[in-house]
């Protein structure tokens, strides 16, 4: 597997499970009555998941626009 392919599979798994744990802390927070500010923790986790995701993603894109074009100037 290329570098491309390792790097959405492990920005995937790790996305998802910010995620599964951002959807934890936020529904614990959102109907347990004594844990409220783990719902703003749950958002942020969430938010930051998305993140990591789309930044991932770009980072898959440029390297496979970087190697599509020409490097170095002509001599």
């Amino acid at each position: 597997m290329d570098l491309k392919g390792k790097m959405i599979n492990s920005v995937n798994y790790v996305g998802i499970t910010v995620l599964s744990i951002g959807v934890i802390l936020f529904l614990l927070g959102f109907f347990e009555n004594g844990y409220a500010v783990f719902t703003s923790i749950g958002i942020g986790t969430v938010v930051g998941a998305v993140f990591i995701f789309l930044i991932g993603m770009f980072f898959v894109a440029t390297e496979e626009m970087l190697e599509k074009t020409k490097k170095g100037a002509p001599l």
